[in-house]
């Protein structure tokens, strides 16, 4: 079969009934660097939650266009929680600033820690001065989510984050310690 041929039947797997079938074939599209917009837009709109989330780890990896990157933006919104978390990610490895609004909204008020977790990594990523203050606010948060913080703060300069991290130099979590410890700007 030569890659016209596979190429071909990836497509149409996209479209199988079963969800196990258009993760597989969507895996396949980005090994071969080969997925459309259009293609994206399915994967990323599909109404099984297993290709939406398949869909987001791997457009992640790829160099997508801005339309894609809005898609991925949209699906901060969804139901699903690591959706939402598989959608913060994308977008700090896109570092696209087109999530931060969203992200910002999220990193301080979503239900899920998992979901603020990634939303406070993808603003450290985008390192934009309008997360600080949300980024420091992380720092009262679950222990994961405060030691997302730290190393997102290590993105920012300024005296709210000396204090900010010379505040979790003493937090109660070993490892948020240890994060603050790491950076080498604790002012123990």
């Amino acid at each position: 079969m030569d890659s016209d041929e596979a190429r071909a039947l990836l497509v149409a797997a996209l479209a199988a009934p079963a969800p196990r079938s258009r993760v597989l074939a969507l895996r396949g599209l980005v090994r071969h660097d080969v997925v459309t917009d259009d293609q994206w837009r399915g994967a990323l709109g599909d109404p099984d939650v297993t290709v939406r989330r398949e869909a987001l780890t791997q457009v992640s990896q790829v160099t997508a266009s801005d339309d894609v990157k809005d898609l991925v933006v949209a699906l901060l919104n969804d139901e699903d929680a690591l959706v939402v978390e598989g959608a913060a990610f994308a977008i700090g490895e896109f570092v696209y600033l087109g999530g931060l609004s969203p992200l910002l909204e999220i990193a301080a008020q979503h239900d899920d820690a998992r979901c603020r977790e990634a939303a406070i990594a993808a603003l450290g990523a985008l390192g934009d001065d309008a997360a600080r203050a949300v980024i420091i606010g992380a720092l009262d948060d679950k222990p994961p989510v405060r030691r997302r913080a730290i190393v997102a703060l290590a993105a920012f300069e300024g005296p709210d984050i000396e204090a900010a991290l010379a505040r979790a130099s003493d937090d109660r979590d070993w490892q948020v310690r240890a994060a603050v410890s790491q950076l080498g700007r604790d002012e123990d």
